[in-house]
């Protein structure tokens, strides 16, 4: 398959850093600017999703690509089209949560071609470009997990940590698409553009959430920013209220009262594995034009370092794109 984007994530440069290694409990921030040096020595081997990660090898999780070549035996009325690639592969089934990734488990889409499983690709009509394309498969399918797994319906109150990232900003879109009623935590200068994605109420990053939102107000909460607000989180969530959580940015360990968890019959729950009817939704979403990409910025795949480095700021809303250089570029560069 040719790339014609590839969207840039926190788990590319959480893998390259050895994040997900047991060894590390700060957070993804404090890694990449504090002891950086000292725990990708200490976390070799350790760092990956399942198991060791297999380097060296190319990441992008993300991908909109064209099919330029099947394998035998698969339909070739899939040479030509604009598709985009399921970058969670449940390899034993529905019925088995074992997952592997697109990126973290075999080679991803910083390139100008990729070889997947035809069953993972999807195509894709509609009239966005490709760099908007390739802000959806990582990103949304996270947020459409969680919000899948979790049950959001209609009416439900259901409050998103992290809002102006990559998957903040599509549960926010999603949660909105289901009826949900959304608050959304962001840092202060990104509050309105938040809001112009559908958020119903807006909390400052560095406020008290309960003292914002009261006790038991929320039936749904979506946090992948874990770290010290964690307990509050449990503080606002109704009685039978479920958390969901998918990622960790701003620390691992958090502090639990079982008593929170328990005396309010809490359901907490974990998303890696990507569901089956996930993809196909979002596909549909996006040809119906049920959600809008968040396209902060678009580089060129040479910029990739660039790119990983402004996205480590977090100044941006949305999700930054690699383009990788058109065929007739590459014709130079061929025997």
């Amino acid at each position: 398959m040719q790339v014609l984007s590839a969207g840039v994530n926190n788990t590319e440069i959480n893998t390259r850093l050895g994040w997900y290694s047991s060894k590390v409990t700060t957070s993804t921030e404090e890694l990449t600017t504090g002891e950086r040096e000292k725990k990708e020595a200490e976390v070799q081997g350790d760092g990956g999703w399942n198991e060791a990660t297999p380097f060296p090898f190319i990441q992008g999780t993300d991908c909109c690509g064209r099919v330029v070549a099947v394998a035998p035996g698969v339909d070739e009325c899939l040479i030509g089209l604009r598709v985009l690639v399921r970058a969670c592969i449940r390899s034993e089934g529905w019925d088995s949560l074992k997952n592997i990734w697109m990126a973290s488990d075999f080679d991803g889409a910083f390139a100008q071609f990729v070889k997947v499983p035809a069953a993972e690709v999807f195509p894709v009509d509609c009239d966005w470009s490709d760099a908007e394309l390739g802000t959806i498969p990582c990103a949304y399918g996270t947020a459409e997990n969680m919000i899948h797994r979790a049950k959001v319906v209609s009416g439900e109150h259901v409050l998103v940590a992290g809002a102006s990232g990559g998957v903040g900003s599509a549960v926010v879109q999603l949660a909105k698409r289901r009826g949900a009623v959304v608050t959304a935590i962001a840092g202060m200068a990104k509050l309105e553009k938040v809001r112009a994605i559908g958020a119903d109420q807006l909390i400052a990053r560095d406020a008290d959430i309960v003292s914002c939102l009261g006790e038991k107000s929320v039936d749904v909460v979506v946090d992948n920013v874990a770290g010290p607000g964690f307990r509050g989180m449990l503080k606002v969530l109704k009685r039978g209220g479920r958390f969901v959580s998918s990622g960790a940015i701003a620390g691992p360990m958090v502090e639990l009262d079982m008593r929170d968890l328990y005396l309010k019959d809490l359901t907490l729950i974990g998303c890696t594995a990507w569901d089956e009817p996930v993809f196909p939704n979002l596909v549909s979403y996006i040809e119906k034009g049920e959600i809008q990409p968040l396209l902060a910025k678009s580089f060129p795949l040479k910029q990739i370092v660039e790119a990983q480095r402004e996205f480590t700021e977090k100044k941006h809303v949305g999700k930054f794109v690699l383009i990788p250089p058109p065929i007739d570029d590459l014709k130079r560069y061929l025997p």
